[in-house]
């Protein structure tokens, strides 16, 4: 947040690493995961005008990450889960402002076609954000 716009000219090596946060669980408190989709969330926050062009690939690693907290049984604990699951969810709704509505449109699809209750509730959030 210090850096606010110019956090642009750190996006590239920025996006490689928050991949590769989200990728990965880091035990039962999973505080790295935490600690990067706040991170996501504050460059979505400052950056909001590069953020188009990265939406492919944000929208594919946030989608897979609402997927396997979902469906991943290890130790974790449900709060901690409910919390994964809610940043990811604001971190959608965020890239979804700043793309003008994009990411709505690409989730009509994914909503209509999922089971899974916890990750159809997300998805419902991003679909009623304003």
């Amino acid at each position: 947040s210090r850096l606010g716009i110019l956090i642009a000219r750190h996006l590239k090596r920025l996006e490689r690493v928050i991949l590769g946060y989200l990728e990965v669980s880091d035990g039962p408190e999973e505080e790295a995961r935490l600690g990067i989709l706040e991170t996501l969330q504050c460059t979505i926050e400052h950056a909001w005008p590069r953020m188009p062009c990265r939406l492919p690939v944000l929208l594919k690693a946030l989608l897979r990450l609402l997927w396997d907290v979902h469906t991943e049984r290890g130790p974790t604990p449900e709060p901690v889960r409910a919390a994964l699951l809610h940043r990811t969810t604001q971190c959608l709704i965020l890239l979804d402002r700043c793309s003008q509505g994009q990411v709505k449109v690409l989730l009509e699809g994914v909503h209509s076609s999922c089971e899974e209750n916890r990750v159809r509730e997300c998805l419902r959030k991003v679909q009623e954000s304003t």
